[in-house]
Order: structure tokens, then C-alpha cells, then sequence
């Protein structure tokens, strides 16, 4: 029998699988030079939003092991 893999514990941390098996992340320019971005753009920064379709075969793959 061969060993397990492990889940990559990083991406653990950033993501969430839905009920409906979809992923949750949140969105990246939240951390700092704030000043200059309007207050309606950091409202928005900080909703989590869905995984396009693009990347949700890489990181269900990297979550799942």
C-alpha cells in the first residue's frame, strides 16, 4: 500500500468548498496602500467570491489529496 498524500495545508488555510461542491476565496488588494482605493473598491475587496472555472480543477486537486 502506498502512502497517503497530504492536502497542501497553505491552501486549506485560503479556500472553502461550498455545499454544492463550488470553492470560496477571497479577493487579493485588501492588505495595504488602502489610502488611494475608494471606499465602494474596499467594500467590494471584502466579499469572498467563487473560483472561476479556470483554476477549479488545480485547486480541488491541491485540496483533496
Amino acid at each position: 500500500m502506498g502512502n497517503k498524500m497530504k492536502s497542501h495545508r497553505g491552501a486549506m488555510k485560503r479556500f472553502k468548498v461550498t455545499g454544492a461542491g463550488k470553492i470560496k476565496r477571497h479577493k487579493a488588494y485588501k492588505s495595504h496602500i488602502l489610502t488611494k482605493k475608494s471606499a465602494k473598491r474596499k467594500r467590494g475587496l471584502r466579499q469572498a467570491t467563487t473560483l472561476t472555472s479556470a483554476d477549479l480543477k488545480r485547486i480541488k486537486a491541491v485540496l483533496s489529496k
